[in-house]
This record gives structure tokens, sequence and C-alpha cells, in this order.
């Protein structure tokens, strides 16, 4: 078996690339496998790696990322063991750690050195993303495994506990020898570990005065140096702080600090010849300790405040817990024990005992286990999504979001996180898009909210309407308008949303009312020269006609509209650019999409065709890999330079994808373009270049966009509608398609195939 391990690695000095190492030390101790690592390097680091050290990654560049899974997927490693904490991996949180996830195509298997009990939103979702692509989590404590279960919603069978390995050694160097000579007729206290303010060094310092009273030939040992991030931050602030207390409570003579990172074999040979050994960390938050796991595997008795790890490893007598920051009880502890010898010895035989069950070569054994029940499983993400035109796992319809959102003037156009940002006020642009989802999920669901939001929006779009046509865009909270006119787009948008409830009202009157207000807009049909407002207006006008077929003023209209795209595409089309400007923007999908609807309508051939090809043309840019990059706000995509903007990817030109494919497969009946709106949807829900969904369970809110190293936390009206209509058209097309093949292939059909029950009374 060949197994690559993935981490930070010695002479890094950080616990988890001491665990790195001593972990593939103990698998290969089993000789059953090779191991080869993969090194995380923090920035500016050069550090002189063993020859184990095959790749290196550079924590804030994504693409090392998919270069070393490539790396990886060409190799003959058989598995992968990645070491995870959210401060490794490059990215908000590390979410880096996704896009390595998503390249790597054999099993692997993630130790979890990290499970907070209150994660961000983005941890929470980080782990949860992690947990779905791998074959298991390994954590080190039964705490950890309730966290995951309970917190994060992690299935159990997903979690095992292997707990941190202790060295296997007797070794002793130069170096401790001296420094143990300076112990001699002391009894040693001990604490080591980088240091950082959090370690609570200073309850010992505090405890020390009542202990040396009683037994003045007391010795606090701190071994380690300064935390890199602290030292680079904070310089040596801490330890000079510990050093001026010490000075202060007359114990200096009592306390020696050992600036300096040492080797396991050091470690050892310290915590053998030690009486007892504290860890006075100062909050329950930590998972794991391998700190104290080595002073439990050295047989070191030991006293700890009750963080997580402590309560867990310490329980059957392996030690004793003080409570966090109190040096009163801390100094009666210890005074117990050094004076009575047999109550000190009986605690560190238990602790030798419990040691000989996690020396690190059983441990490597158990990972081997571990890894060999991977490879057998074959845990290949991608066999599983053989079927890519199928989704799975779309989230229940829930409009809360978009109620929050919603006053009885309309629908507000920002949020703070899930939070309505009133001081942007509303626009004409989400107000029309939410009538149209209101639309769609009324047809869909007939849920009572739809019919209650439904003349909200409406009215808002009357409020905003002037008279010669033309409507407004922008409102304050007081009502007050913010503009004299609106631009085209916002235009088109609400001749969208108006024709739309036209050919689908729930009832005359919304339907009369609708038609009102597009007559009135008649006149400026004649006057739009922007191609995205054009083609807004084309795609309202086309639902118009479904109502009025006979209409041929409307039709005279629909006809101008649509060869003003088409003239367009033929303007600025080239050999190798097939597109309706000289520059790839926003909602780029909306201009195919009008043209297939002009087709749909007249069936004019020339017009398909033209929609085809910019649609061939536009998938070449964004679906070149097995999932959705839509073109970033970023820079956009230019004719004179085709490189594409990947980042600020906006949720309004997924929408525009998916409404566009829905379309191409209605006018053509290909089932590739349905597997590319499905491709296109699951943007939304972490198929995309961060491999992190924007859509959100808790608020039921969409973030507003994907950026180079994170997603945009806040959910305005604009984003969250996308997704929604985008749900919604998903949803009713591939139910559609599903009762069709049950159809075709005469196979019976049972409710629970069906998400929505309107679907099947229709049968």
């Amino acid at each position: 078996m060949k197994l690559t391990l993935i981490g930070t690695y010695t002479p890094r000095k950080c616990g988890i690339a001491t665990f790195t190492k001593n972990l593939s030390d103990a698998i290969e101790i089993n000789d059953a496998a090779d191991v080869n690592i993969i090194a995380m390097d923090d920035e500016g680091a050069d550090y002189e790696y063993s020859e184990r050290v095959i790749y290196r990654i550079r924590q804030s560049y994504q693409q090392d990322y998919i270069d070393a899974a490539n790396y990886l997927n060409e190799s003959d490693t058989d598995i992968c063991i990645i070491q995870h904490e959210y401060g490794i991996f490059g990215g908000d949180n590390g979410l880096y750690i996704l896009t390595l996830l998503h390249y790597i195509q054999m099993p692997v298997i993630v130790t979890v050195h990290t499970v907070l009990k209150k994660p961000s939103y983005l941890q929470k979702i980080i782990m949860q993303q992690i947990a779905r692509s791998v074959h298991k989590l390994v954590v080190m404590s039964k705490l950890a495994v309730d966290f995951l279960k309970n917190i994060y919603e992690i299935p159990a069978d997903k979690i095992t506990i292997i707990e941190h390995g202790v060295p296997d050694t007797e070794g002793t160097s130069l170096m401790v020898k001296r420094e143990l000579k300076a112990f001699a007729d002391r009894k040693i206290l001990f604490t080591f570990g980088l240091l950082s303010k959090n370690k609570g060094i200073e309850t010992v310092i505090k405890a020390l005065p009542s202990v040396i009273a009683n037994h003045p030939d007391v010795l606090y040992v701190v071994l380690g140096n300064t935390h890199p991030s602290v030292l680079k931050h904070s310089g040596e602030e801490y330890r000079n702080y510990l050093i001026s207390l010490a000075e202060t409570l007359d114990v200096s003579n009592h306390v020696l600090f050992i600036n300096r990172f040492v080797t396991d074999e050091e470690l050892f040979t310290y915590l053998k010849n030690i009486e007892i050994y504290i860890t006075p960390y100062l909050n329950e938050d930590q998972i794991t300790s391998g700190t104290l796991s080595y002073a439990v595997g050295a047989g070191a008795a030991c006293l700890s405040t009750p963080y997580w790890h402590a309560k867990e490893l310490l329980d059957g007598g392996r030690g004793k817990l003080f409570p966090f920051k109190n040096a009163a009880v801390l100094s009666t502890m210890l005074n117990d024990l050094l004076d009575d010898n047999c109550k000190l010895k009986a605690i560190q035989k238990t602790a030798l005992l419990y040691a000989e069950y996690i020396k690190w070569p059983r441990i490597g054994s158990r990972y081997l286990e571990l890894s060999a029940d991977a490879i057998k499983k074959k845990n290949n993400r991608r066999l599983r999504n053989s079927r890519p035109h199928e989704i799975s796992n779309v989230p229940v319809f829930n409009m809360a979001h978009i109620k929050r959102l919603t006053d009885d003037t309309g629908i507000v156009q920002h949020a703070k996180y899930g939070i309505p940002n009133l001081k942007e006020g509303y626009c004409l642009d989400d107000n029309s898009r939410a009538l149209i989802m209101i639309l769609m999920s009324y047809n869909q669901h007939h849920n009572k909210e739809a019919t209650e939001l439904l003349p909200i929006y409406l009215s808002y779009i009357h409020y905003m309407q002037r008279d010669d046509g033309w409507f407004r865009n922008f409102l304050h909270f007081n009502r007050s308008y913010l503009d004299e006119i609106g631009s085209e787009d916002s235009f088109g948008r609400t001749i969208w949303a108006l024709c739309y409830l036209i050919w689908d009202a729930p009832n005359n009157s919304y339907r009369e009312f609708a038609h009102e207000l597009f007559s009135r807009s008649f006149p400026v049909f004649k006057d739009l020269k922007h191609v995205r407002g054009i083609a807004n207006t084309l795609i309202g006008i086309c639902y118009y006609m479904k109502s009025y077929p006979s209409d041929e003023g409307m039709l005279a209209i629909l006809n101008d509209l649509t060869n003003k795209l088409t003239d367009a595409f033929t303007k600025h089309s080239t050999e190798n650019w097939y597109w309706f400007e000289d520059k790839m923007t926003y909602d780029n999908g909306i201009l195919p999409l009008a043209l297939l609807h002009s087709y749909e309508i007249t069936g004019n051939t020339k017009v398909k065709k033209t929609a085809i090809q910019a649609i061939e043309f536009l998938k070449k840019k964004t679906l070149f890999k097995d999932y959705l990059m839509p073109i970033g706000n970023e820079g956009w995509c230019d004719k004179k330079d085709p490189k594409i903007a990947v980042f600020d990817q906006q949720a309004i030109e997924v929408m525009a994808m998916v409404l566009m494919f829905e379309q191409a497969y209605n006018v053509t009946k290909e089932t590739k373009f349905l597997a590319d709106m499905n491709t296109s949807f699951m943007w939304f829900l972490g198929k995309n270049e961060l491999h992190i969904p924007l859509y959100d369970p808790e608020t039921h809110g969409c973030s507003d966009g994907l950026e180079y190293n994170s997603i945009n936390r806040n959910q305005g009206a604009e984003s969250t509608l996308a997704y929604f209509i985008s749900s919604l058209a998903v949803t009713k097309l591939n139910e559609k398609e599903k009762i069709q093949q049950q159809k075709n292939t005469n196979l019976p059909m049972r409710i629970q195939d069906f998400n929505n029950i309107n679907e099947l009374i229709k049968i």
C-alpha cells in the first residue's frame, strides 16, 4: 500500500507538523506501506524537508492545490490522509482544502485536529463539505464525535476515533542531559508547547508561592518557543509578562523558561524526569491536546484545567482537574501530591497503563486498517456522480428569507448577512424578479405565501411607473424616489415580469392590472438600444404572445427586437468570437435565452441557429470544467484579451445560465442541455470554483457572490431570488422529465418518486 500524507511537516515548528511526522513514521514501522508527504508551506517558507516530501503546497495559492491533486492522481498513491486544521490551508477559514478534495481522485481520510463547539457559518459548511468528500473523518476524542454529529450534522458512519499517538522511545539527548543536571535535587513541575496567552501559564506562577512555602525545592519548567503567529504580531510580550509576574511574586528562582523547540526524544526525557505535568489552559475549547497526550504517554502525573480533551483523557484516575484560572485550588492539589508520594505514583502508574494503548506503532496500525477499508470500498466521488444530468439533495423550497426581506412597500434590495439592510431601500429589478419567482412558486406549490406577496411586488411596479411608460428604479426606505428614470435593464426585467403575470396570473384582476401597466410601456419599446434591455423585454413579449398569439402589432415588435439582437451578434462575431458585444460582461445567458424564446414564438430557424451558436460559445467560456465557472465581475472577458475573470461571480449570472439551458432543452429536446442546466444550478450548492455552497440552509438566503478566497456572506434580494428562480426552474423540468421517462419505460410510478404531488395528479 502506498500512502501520501498532506499536512504541515517538520522542520516546520507546529504541533500538526510533528503529528504528521510521527504518523508517517508509525505507518512505515508496520512494514506494510510506503509513505510520502505533501507539505503545507506557510507564507514565505523555505523549509529544508527530508526526501519523504515529494510535493509542496503554498498555503495561499489555490492553483497549488489543483496541481498537487493532479500530481497525486498521476502517481501510484493508493490513498491520501490529510491533516486538517482551519489555519493551515488557504482561503477564508482554510476553504482551499475543498479545492484539493475536489480534484483528488483516490480515497481520502481526514484527521480533524480542531472541532469547534461554536463554529462560524463558513467553518461549519467547510467541515460538512469535507465530510461529504472523504471516506472517514478521524477524531481523537468522544466529544469530537458528538460535536461533529450534533453541531455539524455529519453522519456517525463518517466518523471514527483514533487517539493521539505518543512516542515509544527511551532516548536521551546530550542537550537534555546537561539541562537535567540543573534540575538535580529539585521537584519539577512541567509545561511544554508553543507559548501563547491562552496557555494560562500565569495560573501556575500565581500558585507557586503557596507551594514553595511547603516545598522550597520546587522548580516550574516552561519548555517551548513562542508560537510563530504570536511572535509575528506581539513579539515576546507574553513571555516577558510571565517573567515580570514571577519577579513580582518573588518566585523567579523557581521558574525556568527553556525557549526552544525540542524533538520527541528530548521531550520524553524531560517528561520521565519530572514530578507533575500541568496544562493550565484558560478555557474549555480544545478538543485535542497533543501535549497532554504526550505527558500521559510518558507516564507523568498530570494536572489540568477541565478543557474538553483533558476531561476525557484524564478520566479513570489518569490525572486530576482544577478549575480555570484558579491558582488557589491548583496550589492545594500540588501540595497534596508532593506531600504524598503514593498518590503521585498511583497516577503515574495508571497513565503508563493507558500509554501502551496509544503508542505510535498501534496508532499507525489503526490508520493502516482504516486505509485498507477505504481502498476496498473505492470511495470515488466521481463514480457516485456518474449521471451528471441528474441532481439530488436540492433543499426544500422555503421563502423565509424572501418574507424577511419584504415589507408592505416591496422587497428590500440588500442585506447584511441574513438581515435586511433598510438603508439601501428598494429597486425595481428585484421587485420584478420577486414577482416572477412568486408566480413560479404559486404555479408549482400553490402556496398561500405567494398570493400574499404578489400584490406587494405588483404594487411597487405600479408606483415606479412614469406617465411616459418608463420606470424609475430606486426607492428610499421612506418611499421617496431616488432616480428619475431607471436603466433599460430594469425596464426590460419589469416587462418580463408583467408579461409573465399576464401569461400565468392566479386571477383576472392581477392579469388585467399587469396588462394595463404593460400597455403604458408600448411607446418605450422602439427606443431600446442596449442588448440586455432588449433581451429582457423580448422575453416578456414572448410570454405575452403565448396569451395573445393573434396580436400582429406585438408580433412586429417582437421581430424588430429579435433583429436588433441578431444584428448585434452578426456585427460583433468573428472567427473566434461568437457574441453580441466585444466584451462578455454580466447576465450573459439572457441574450441567447431571448432568441430561444423568440424562436419558440416565430419558428425562425435562423434565430435558433444564432442562439445555439452563442450558447456553445458561452459554454466554452464557462463550462470547460465539471462545474460552472461564470464570468466574474472583476474584469469580465474581452474580445481582444480572452482571459476570463474568475471571481466576483454573481448569482444572477447563474440564473441566466439555468434559464438559458432550460429553454434550450425545451426547444431542442437535447439531453445535453438538461445536464448543463443541472450543472449550472449546482453552482449554488457547492459545485463551483471554491467548492462551497452559496445557499444558506440556516437563513434560506443566498450569498451575494463568490470571491477569490471566500463567499460574500451578505444575502440580498438579487442573489436570493436568482437562487429560487433557478431552483424552481430546475425542479420543475426535472420532475417533468422524470414523469416522461416513467411513461416511456412503462415503469410503475410511486408517489415518493415525485417532489410535487401536482405533477403526479396531471398524469
